[in-house]
């Protein structure tokens, strides 16, 4: 009864239309799906660390644009630029393989600009930033590996926790200062230095974070477009210490 039931329904002209698009596009979601499969191979440690020096790279071609026709406009259209940047491809995974990239020329000219202003009002300052910088990277690169630090789940929040802080930190003192509101604490005192010290801290253990991105990453088995994430995220996190380095270098410098 229910194979003759098949077979006249079968022979409606309509019913045999309607099957064979529910069957081919049943094949196309496989095909799809299979093809999504291959193009988002599983993140890696190395794939992530190749993708943070091709952005290094990009960022310093722009650098040297910007260090040498240093202007309000290339400082702030790279920083606004950059940031701009970073919150598509965080938000946005999938874009980050285009977004990664174009946030590194974008952070460029914000770096090479305001290298050139403190170059210009402190001899010798930049080599010691760049190498202080290095220097910073490698040390909490083998505070990692040596695992004298470990990144919990703890202590992953209390240094977003305080990230977040030194942002709205931030924000409300560049805010306030359009009401011509000047906070002392950039004023190159001791004050200022005790902060400037805190943030690059706070900056510093902020690399941790971002190695354990590529492990945590990798091992999960995220797709491949979070190996631009992760990269962008540690070259952030570089820049941040380097213009910190730069403001602290600034302060001690001072007479």
């Amino acid at each position: 009864m229910f194979d003759n039931f098949k077979q006249k329904e079968s022979s409606n002209p309509v019913m045999r239309s309607v099957s064979r698009e529910a069957t081919k596009q049943e094949q196309l979601n496989t095909l799809e799906a299979g093809l999504d499969r291959v193009q988002e191979r599983p993140m890696t440690v190395t794939g992530a660390i190749n993708k943070t020096l091709m952005l290094t790279f990009l960022m310093l071609i722009t650098a040297a644009y910007g260090f040498s026709n240093p202007s309000p406009l290339v400082m702030w259209g790279g920083a606004i630029g950059g940031l701009i940047m970073v919150l598509v491809g965080s938000f946005k995974p999938k874009t980050a393989v285009w977004s990664a990239p174009a946030y590194a020329l974008f952070e460029g000219l914000f770096v090479g600009a305001i290298s050139a202003m403190y170059a210009y009002m402190f001899d010798g300052i930049l080599i010691q930033a760049v190498s202080l910088t290095i220097g910073v990277l490698l040390a909490m690169l083998a505070l990692y590996q040596t695992g004298l630090i470990k990144v919990t789940q703890k202590f992953r929040s209390g240094i977003m926790m305080a990230t977040g802080a030194v942002l709205i930190f931030y924000v409300a003192t560049f805010a306030l200062s359009f009401f011509g509101i000047n906070l002392p604490f950039f004023d190159g005192g001791m004050m200022s230095i005790g902060i400037s010290c805190v943030v690059l801290a706070i900056a510093s253990l902020n690399l941790l974070l971002d190695f354990d991105n590529f492990e945590k990453g990798a091992a999960q088995g995220l797709p491949a477009r979070y190996e631009w994430v992760f990269a962008m995220g540690l070259l952030v996190t570089l820049v941040w210490i380097y213009v910190e380095i730069l403001r602290l270098l600034s302060y001690l410098s001072r007479d």
